[in-house]
């Protein structure tokens, strides 16, 4: 039966709220978008099947597999970024790249650098940003737009570009229902024939290039007809009236000229030099570079399907998980379920009606396993804290719940060279019946399902659902985390980690504090479960 999901909540603003708008547009000034926006609309080239990609895509797959798509899981930053710099490096007709946030770092430069290179050897470059965290880099991306072959949009635009990311939502606070709404869709393709989807941003942090703190991510590459689905939907994102061009956001400042010299001197600065690739993974794979190289890439063949949602979404007043939406299809999946069901997923609200999904699949035998951040991991304690208050509830409804440690999980190398920093969840993966894959963008939160977009693949390969498997309990189940269980009077969780071959127990949340507890708990008072 198909699932039929309860309202998560929306906002609701008070006549005092307006007052609140009204004042902060008068002390700050309230900006707007412009009223009219020339924009052309363009799509993924079909006549590409004898570009050298195409070609070795078709190399890869025996002929009468060619009605299947191929897919490779890349687990670790260093390969992640290899095949997207590889493919960008071989593209030759066309470059389409959709991201939540692209970052002004070393990985950002480098990722742009490439960008660029491209469009210098005559290869069409679309680049599609969310403008929330936009914040400091309008400049970067106008000037990659000056180039010729490019052009950079932004998705669903706050009104004001002057201050910190604070100062400008403020300013936007007469649009907050538009600007609530983000595009959180990762995608790069390549000459429409191979494409890189999953849970990775632009950034140092999801290349374990951060000193601070690194993500655990997760990305499929994707060759076959798949890869045409995903050109359509990034189409309808490109040539939706929420995507603006940058110049009719930024305003141009020089001649384009010095714009392009700008550029180059910006990203020349951190991107000298090859990148550190490991010669195998953990599946004893070669990059994907170097297999680009060698003609050939190993490819799990299979059926599957695009669960994206419509841009469109953003302009959604209605509190509701619509039929049709990633979401929706997504949870439909998982409640098909007849043995197992593994998520991983860094920010976890399952709210009352995911516990008693939960507790209903359990009662017919279904293993239901969870696998997300520790407090001490988390790098959105507001997230974690909501997720909290469902704990108690799905381990007495015998939800096996593992959280990963920030320090826990930095202590091994299976997943990338953490040096001094600390690991964080960032995957969104689940595993249903040891068959079915769900990867991409998508958390198991309100967020996910009510106001961000996503784009996620749902792939039928049991070959590719073992190896996720074993990344999970990789980062998970085994050194890197925590396990919860109800403690013997029942009213307390334990945390349980190893060390060595001892067992570790403390009923101490690690990384909570009573007072970080009180804030959050204050702050809960104002901020919905459902605008996190």
């Amino acid at each position: 039966m198909p699932l039929q999901p309860p309202a998560l909540g929306h906002t609701t603003w008070r006549p005092a709220a307006w007052w609140l708008v009204l004042l902060v547009c008068v002390l700050q000034g309230c900006a707007f978008l412009p009223a009219t926006v020339a924009r052309s609309a363009t799509f993924a080239f079909t006549d590409t099947a004898d570009t050298p990609l195409a070609r070795l895509v078709v190399a890869s797959t025996p002929e009468a597999q060619r009605s299947l798509s191929g897919f490779r899981i890349l687990p670790t930053g260093d390969y992640a970024l290899d095949a997207r710099l590889a493919l960008a490096r071989r593209a030759v007709r066309s470059i389409d790249a959709q991201y939540y946030q692209v970052h002004s770092d070393a990985v950002g430069h480098r990722f742009l650098r490439e960008l660029r290179d491209a469009a210098g050897r005559g290869v069409r470059v679309r680049l599609l940003v969310d403008d929330f965290y936009t914040t400091g880099h309008d400049a970067m991306l106008a000037d990659l737009a000056a180039f010729p072959n490019v052009e950079v949009r932004l998705f669903n635009p706050l009104p004001s570009r002057a201050g910190s990311t604070a100062q400008r939502v403020l300013a936007s606070l007469h649009e907050f229902g538009r600007i609530n709404h983000r595009m959180h869709n990762k995608l790069f393709v390549a000459d429409n024939a191979l494409a890189v989807s999953g849970g990775r941003n632009i950034g140092d942090e999801y290349f374990m290039s951060s000193t601070a703190a690194n993500f655990i991510d997760l990305d499929v590459l994707a060759a076959g007809p798949i890869v045409a689905r995903l050109s359509d939907a990034f189409d309808a994102y490109w040539n939706s009236e929420h995507s603006y061009p940058i110049a009719s956001i930024v305003p141009a400042h020089d001649d384009a000229a010095s714009a392009r010299a700008r550029f180059d001197q910006l990203v020349a600065k951190q991107s000298a030099g090859e990148w550190p690739v490991a010669p195998r993974d953990m599946f004893n794979r070669p990059s994907v570079g170097r297999q680009l190289e060698a003609g050939r890439v190993e490819l799990h063949l299979a059926t599957a399907r695009v669960l994206v949602d419509s841009p469109d979404k953003v302009r959604s007043t209605s509190g509701q998980v619509s039929e049709g939406t990633a979401f929706f299809d997504a949870i439909n999946l998982m409640r098909s379920a007849r043995a197992e069901v593994v998520m991983a997923s860094p920010y976890f609200i399952p709210g009352e009606r995911g516990v008693d999904l939960m507790r209903e699949a359990i009662g017919h035998g279904v293993r239901m396993s969870v696998l997300t951040n520790a407090a001490d991991a988390t790098d959105e304690p507001m997230v974690h804290f909501a997720y909290a208050r469902y704990r108690h509830a799905m381990l007495r409804a015998g939800v096996q719940i593992y959280e990963l440690g920030g320090h826990l999980v930095a202590q091994s190398s299976d997943l990338g060279t953490f040096r001094s920093s600390a690991g964080r969840l960032h995957a969104k993966v689940a595993v249903i019946d040891r068959r079915h894959v769900i990867i991409g963008s998508m958390n198991l939160d309100p967020r996910s399902a009510r106001a961000n977009t996503e784009v996620s693949l749902a792939i039928d390969s049991p070959a590719l659902a073992g190896e996720i498997l074993g990344l999970v309990e990789r980062s998970g189940h085994l050194a890197g985390s925590y396990t919860l269980r109800l403690a013997a009077d029942g009213d307390h969780i334990e945390w349980v980690s190893r060390s060595g071959e001892r067992e570790v127990v403390t009923r101490d949340e690690p990384g909570a504090t009573p007072l970080s507890r009180m804030w959050l708990w204050v702050l809960s008072n104002f901020v919905g479960e459902e605008l996190l």
